[in-house]
């Protein structure tokens, strides 16, 4: 079980990105250092390209307890139940994706990072280690619906899902600050800088990757071994528009 590093809460308002792995995220984390400055968005200057700075909880305790009075964003691939870990306030916020897009992306991603890969098929990227499963399975509910008691290893915690898992998941979404959709990126830019007063300047695109045929097998295993994404994504679209509906600024 983690436990909380106490620190001082002073200051202005701080803010925790749920950066879910391949949501134009890393879009979105460059709009966030133009808006505060490469120095107050984690991972700071000198951490930034390094994993354990997007993925080892410890690592981020560490940074946060000696550099919070200059740190006003918290990014990376962190659950939404680091906030409580840290334990200071936070606004919330995080993109959604439709699963199959998602995982597609992130397999073709590997292709790109990883050299033996590169020649790979997307089956057999899919088959890799469960390690790698352990960032590809309902990550979407992973990373909102897990605990601090149940958290391991951020977001490469193993995880046994269960619909408890996706009701946490759900109860989570209906707190988080502000949330969208992938899908209309553009709408959720507009939304962010609506709720917090931000000047992010236009949606910018990095990071993306190429679409390309997938086999029906594979796409039909995807979802089966995502049900819980795919149930969790359909509740964020059912409820997008009712929870922002009155809040969203109209497009050009």
């Amino acid at each position: 079980m983690r436990c909380a590093i106490l620190v001082r809460m002073r200051g202005p308002e701080r803010y925790f990105f749920v950066h879910l792995q391949k949501t134009a995220g890393t879009s979105l984390t460059g709009s966030l250092r133009d808006q505060f400055g490469p120095g107050a968005v984690y991972p700071l200057p000198g951490d930034e390209g390094r994993v354990e700075a997007v993925l080892d909880v410890d690592h981020l305790q560490r940074v946060f307890a000696r550099e919070q009075d200059r740190i006003r964003v918290v990014a990376g691939h962190f659950p939404l139940c680091t906030t409580e870990v840290i334990g200071v306030p936070f606004r919330t916020f995080t993109i959604l994706r439709e699963p199959l897009a998602r995982t597609l992306s992130f397999l073709r991603h590997q292709q790109v990072l990883v050299p033996e890969l590169a020649d790979a098929s997307l089956d057999e990227v899919y088959n890799r280690p469960k390690q790698l499963h352990a960032l590809i399975h309902n990550h979407m509910v992973k990373m909102l619906g897990l605990t601090p008691e149940l958290m391991t290893h951020g977001a490469a915690t193993m995880a046994s899902f269960d619909d408890a898992y996706l009701e946490r998941a759900k109860a989570a979404l209906d707190r988080i600050d502000v949330w969208g959709l992938q899908e209309d990126y553009d709408g959720f830019h507009r939304n962010l800088e609506a709720a917090f007063g931000w000047d992010l300047g236009p949606p910018r695109r990095s990071n993306t990757t190429t679409p390309g045929p997938v086999s029906e097998e594979l796409a039909a295993r995807i979802l089966r071994d995502n049900a819980l994404d795919v149930e969790l994504y359909r509740y964020a679209t059912d409820h997008v528009q009712a929870r922002f509906g009155d809040r969203l600024v109209p497009g050009p």
